[in-house]
């Protein structure tokens, strides 16, 4: 998705347009949004290196695969003994009742089905195959009912927190964190999938892992009130302040 757009200006820069046209970059297409940068005229020589850290910042993780203890979905339309929920063994590998052991060694999980079509297509002719790859991760804080959810990993991140009943009304979406592997993701990374529409897949979300809905702290949103309050009131303190004078 990372398109990185070159400085929209150069040429005109490079014919002597203007200091002012000197230090006008545009780039578009970094993450979801466009922007115009001013850079001082001593900056110009760092642009290729933010470039490149911009392409860093919108690397995806690679494609998650299975672990042992994932579940998979499975409905293989008119055979009833392969439509079910199958754990996900060592291998990592998944056992048919009569077909035996299927390896899931380096498969995608957001290639399973067409994966699993193609081995199941050398027992079973033109068999029509239905999988989802499923994953048990904790939807805790401030959600209508917090627990352990077996969840598809094709699911939005946001529709995962709606799994647990949505978030309550001291939420606070701002603040919401995933933790992964045991580390929690940056409050901007996590802002930004939930913008995008990233999927737990696309977040290389495992068993195990977790998504928390902080509260909202009551005295911040007081003091936010307060604030506007404030800030309401000097237009009409310096409107009267000028007719008196």
């Amino acid at each position: 998705m990372a398109r990185h757009a070159v400085p929209a200006v150069a040429a005109d820069a490079a014919r002597g347009a203007g200091p002012e046209f000197e230090t006008r970059w545009a780039y578009r297409d970094l993450g979801e949004f466009s922007m115009t940068i001013l850079f001082p005229p001593r900056w110009v020589a760092f642009l290729p290196l933010f470039a490149a850290v911009t392409a860093g910042a919108q690397t995806q993780q690679p494609a998650a695969r299975f672990n042992v203890g994932d579940r998979i979905l499975l409905r293989v339309e008119g055979e009833a003994q392969l439509s079910d929920t199958f754990t996900v063994g060592p291998g990592p590998a998944l056992t048919f009742p009569v077909l035996g052991v299927v390896s899931l060694a380096d498969v995608p999980r957001s290639a399973v089905e067409p994966y699993l079509t193609g081995q199941l297509s050398r027992f079973i002719k033109h068999p029509v195959v239905h999988a989802r790859a499923l994953i048990r991760v904790s939807v805790l804080g401030e959600v209508a009912r917090p627990g352990y959810y077996a969840v598809p990993t094709d699911l939005v991140l946001a529709d995962a927190l709606m799994v647990a009943g949505g978030p309550t009304r001291d939420a606070n979406m701002e603040g919401v964190r995933v933790e992964r592997a045991g580390e929690r993701l940056s409050p901007a990374v996590t802002r930004q999938a939930l913008a995008r529409g990233a999927t737990l897949d696309d977040l290389s979300l495992h068993s195990g892992d977790g998504i928390d809905v902080p509260r909202t702290p009551r005295h911040d949103t007081e003091g936010t009130v307060r604030t506007l309050a404030i800030l309401l009131t000097i237009p009409a303190t310096i409107f009267g302040l000028t007719r008196v004078f």
